[in-house]
């Protein structure tokens, strides 16, 4: 499907066929939807209304195959809403969110294409199918029994309208908390300035520049909050800039998500019992590798109280330090991160200051791509292609002078992107109906510089977004709907937080890990340091993130709460959360739980992928290496490549002989001996 007017439904004749972004406009992308929605139900319907007999190739694959020009519009809105979002885009996500929840309900409710679909399933046994396409089949008819297609009349129709409000609701929940992010910042003064470094004065500057704001600001990008926090050793400030930060989405009026998170809730909980289900996570954890609510909760609470001894041990360091500073208070949660840097200074005489100029963004870039090529033989070519900001840059991906993919690398935070970090597919790898290659997004929120520098957390999280990366682009499968990242939601973090641990490699260090201003290599004793720290503040982080994960779940199998914040309260009381400490991602702006089912009953999957990164890694260093190519090859060949063509489960142990225990997650973080 072509037209001369609107380039979203043209034949793409860009460099790998990539969005000619240079030439979309806006008002392209609704009738471009229209269109593209226009032509996948009529290859629905043709496949539902087929007079031939259902098979594999007549129903599965002809699902497989349709749906293409969507795809490649949604690809592309979907990239620019989300790291270029302006008030038409965000209009159009209103609009298309309940336009595509209500198209997508329309096919999996479509009776006559679950007929068939079900007769291919029944006579499975009998049919000459490879393991992948068994595996496609069982995944595609189990979709549509979870989609509601075995539902009938009223129920059937309810499904739908909870699905599409769902889809309203998660809209909404995301653009509030950017408006929330985008209006917030605070002027500092030249006194406020006293005692920050000048990485993070520069940040604020240049932050002020962009809101026009006359001066430096701190705004509540995580980039610049984060230092701020570290830093600033005004404790009024930084109960300012706190408090905003963790009032997202709670701050009354248009932008308040409270009450959005309720009604989500309660529309899952309908969804679930429609569907057979007891609670809304036994539903969503089915298909997922922990299979049950209580293994989530036996994993987090293996981990939950390690972490706050630890956490509760450090919390009375850093309030003595607090006292010796003649501060007769209580440890608050915006003091955690001032009195936490000061001690890592002195017990690992470790200077924030100091050490950012050797993470350099462009150097970290370089060696995420020298370890891919290590451990995978890929090279990196720059591409000189229309992009849709003038901040994301481009490479071909080649192994052995042969195409693999693109790869979009957008680092910088800006008022116009969604915070967070991401991996993105506009493309996802397939050879059915024909041979595409991936193309692939990572999206960061890192402060601008000349030259841009990354703290150490920065550094791991370009090291994680490329991990995904890596799995969209070595992906090997025949169909789409396994390839690359569509796997297990807690298995899907295993490649992420595995490939983190190669920026922890000495020798990756000591080669990327160099001086902005004079180009000198880190000094070992600081590299050292670096690393010896690794596990440092690990009681504070874990419990944060533990305490988000379990909230989540509570959410989602104790009962439908009418006031979700009186239920995060609940939750945090009986874990005895320590007070200084707030969780990650409090309820309203919990946008991995609320902005739509992705990490719903599943925020824990980080966790649980971490079990097995930390075993995974493990099993390098038995090999004698974190390069060792043996263990490179079975990784890319059992992981990797083999997207969600084979269960999780399986996979894991075909590559490393054996499922993991908790133990080594505990050694890693350094709450265990």
């Amino acid at each position: 499907m072509t037209t001369p007017n609107n380039p979203l439904l043209q034949d793409w004749t860009t460099p790998f066929a990539i969005a000619p972004f240079d030439k979309i406009k806006d008002e392209d992308f609704a009738p471009a939807l229209d269109a593209a929605l226009a032509a996948h139900n009529a290859e629905i319907e043709a496949i539902a209304t087929n007079p031939d007999a259902p098979d594999f190739a007549n129903t599965v694959e002809a699902l497989e195959a349709a749906g293409q020009s969507l795809d490649r519009v949604l690809g592309t809105f979907f990239t620019v809403a989300g790291a270029d979002s302006n008030p038409a885009r965000e209009a159009l996500q209103r609009d298309f969110s309940p336009k595509l929840s209500a198209h997508f309900a329309d096919i999996s409710s479509n009776k006559a294409l679950f007929r068939r679909l079900d007769a291919v399933w029944d006579q499975g046994d009998t049919l000459d199918l490879t393991d992948e396409q068994a595996r496609v089949l069982m995944l595609t008819h189990r979709g549509f029994v979870r989609s509601g297609a075995a539902l009938e009349g009223a129920e059937d129709a309810r499904l739908k309208e909870i699905k599409g409000r769902l889809a309203s609701l998660g809209t909404q929940f995301t653009q509030n908390l950017l408006a929330d992010e985008r209006s917030w910042f605070m002027k500092l003064e030249e006194d406020d300035l006293q005692g920050l470094p000048d990485f993070v004065i520069d940040t604020a500057r240049a932050a002020g520049a962009e809101k026009d704001a006359d001066g430096p600001v701190v705004t509540l990008s995580r980039s610049l909050i984060t230092p701020f926090l570290q830093f600033c050793p005004r404790r009024d400030l930084r109960e300012r800039a706190h408090r905003a930060w963790v009032s997202r989405g709670a701050n009354g009026g248009e932008t308040d998500n409270r009450d959005i998170a309720a009604e989500i809730l309660k529309l899952r909980q309908e969804r679930a019992e429609l569907l057979g289900y007891e609670n809304f996570a036994t539903y969503k954890l089915e298909t997922e590798m922990a299979k049950t609510p209580e293994a989530v909760r036996d994993l987090l609470m293996a981990v939950w109280e390690p972490a706050r001894a630890q956490a509760e041990a450090d919390a009375q360091v850093l309030q003595e330090m607090m006292r010796r500073d003649g501060v007769n208070d209580d440890l608050a949660p915006w003091d955690w991160h001032y009195y936490s840097e000061k001690r890592r200074a002195a017990e690992h005489d470790l200077d924030e200051a100091e050490l950012k100029p050797y993470f350099q963004l462009d150097r970290m870039i370089e060696a995420s791509f020298a370890c891919a090529n290590r451990l995978f033989g890929l090279e990196f070519k720059p591409l000189d292609i229309p992009l849709y900001h003038p901040d994301c840059r481009a490479w071909e991906v080649t192994r052995e002078g042969a195409h693999c993919a693109v790869f979009i690398g957008d680092y910088f935070a800006r008022g116009s992107k969604r915070s967070g970090a991401w991996c993105s597919a506009m493309r996802s790898q397939a050879k059915f109906p024909e041979t595409q290659s991936p193309i692939v997004i990572n999206v960061c929120n890192f402060a601008k510089g000349d030259p841009a520098l990354l703290s150490y957390d920065d550094a791991r999280t370009l090291f994680h977004e490329f991990g995904h990366a890596l799995h969209q682009m070595l992906s090997d499968v025949t169909y789409e709907s396994v390839s690359g990242t569509s796997v297990a939601r807690d298995f899907v973090e295993l490649p992420s937080q595995l490939y983190e641990h190669w920026l922890e490699v000495p020798e990756v260090l000591g080669e990327f890990a160099t001086h902005a201003r004079t180009g000198a290599p880190m000094p070992k004793e600081m590299l050292d340091k670096v690393l010896g720290a690794a596990t440092y503040d690990m009681g504070f982080q874990t419990v944060e993130y533990v305490a988000s994960a379990l909230v989540d779940l509570a959410f989602h199998d104790e009962g439908v709460p009418e006031d979700p914040m009186a239920k995060q309260a609940e939750v945090l009381s009986r874990l005895g959360m320590p007070e200084a400490i707030t969780m990650r991602h409090a309820t309203p702006h919990f946008a991995h739980v609320f902005s739509g089912d992705g990490y719903s009953s599943g925020y824990y999957s980080y966790m649980w992928s971490e079990v097995m990164d930390a075993d995974a890694f493990e099993a390098f260093r038995e090999a004698g290496g974190a390069f060792d190519a043996e263990r490179a090859a079975a990784l890319e060949d059992h992981i990797l490549s083999t997207g969600g063509s084979q269960d999780a489960a399986e996979l894991y142990v075909a590559f490393r002989g054996r499922l993991p225990g908790v133990e080594a997650l505990l050694k890693g973080r350094g709450l265990a001996a």
